[in-house]
């Protein structure tokens, strides 16, 4: 029998694998992606695009709620100091959250400044009320594969 892993995921691990679709995703489309030396910057890594115009960002696992309708993700780290927990948003610190959802395997690419300081919602399906206003449909930010790709100078899927 050949290697096996250890089974039981942690936080790193999933963060990892998160990490690492992000890169590949990333690569297949042909930026270039470059990874800070260290764990003490606020982003994850930094692509160049066609421009040569440098993006930091943010890596970040998302999950599926309320029966497949919601894909949510943190905006922020916790600072954990014996009892106090603070939470650390990333505004101004980096420029996209790269987010990987598993379930779906799926990449979405979302400005900072577009979501919340602590928690971001991406819809899938509509809601129960029906209120179309300041909802983030999924589909919009998916970082596709393909000759049709996302321009993050623009911030539109083309």
């Amino acid at each position: 029998m050949g290697p096996l892993g250890k089974g039981k995921r942690d936080t790193n691990s999933i963060g990892d694998i998160s990490e690492s679709a992000i890169i590949t995703r990333f690569l297949q489309l042909g930026y270039v992606v470059l990874t800070p030396h260290g764990g003490n910057q606020r982003y994850d890594l930094v692509i160049e695009d066609a421009d040569g115009q440098f993006w930091r960002v943010q890596c970040k696992t998302a999950w599926i709620e309320d029966d497949g309708a919601v894909i949510k993700f943190d905006t922020a780290n916790h600072n954990v100091t014996g009892k106090n927990r603070q939470w650390r948003h990333y505004r101004e610190q980096c420029d996209y959250f790269a987010v990987f959802c598993e379930q779906l395997n799926k990449i979405y690419l979302i400005p900072v400044d577009q979501v919340g300081a602590t928690r971001a919602f991406l819809r899938m399906a509509p809601t129960k009320n029906k209120q179309e206003k300041n909802v983030r449909w999924a589909q919009d930010y998916e970082l596709k594969m393909g000759p049709v790709g996302f321009e993050p100078t623009t911030n539109q899927v083309k």
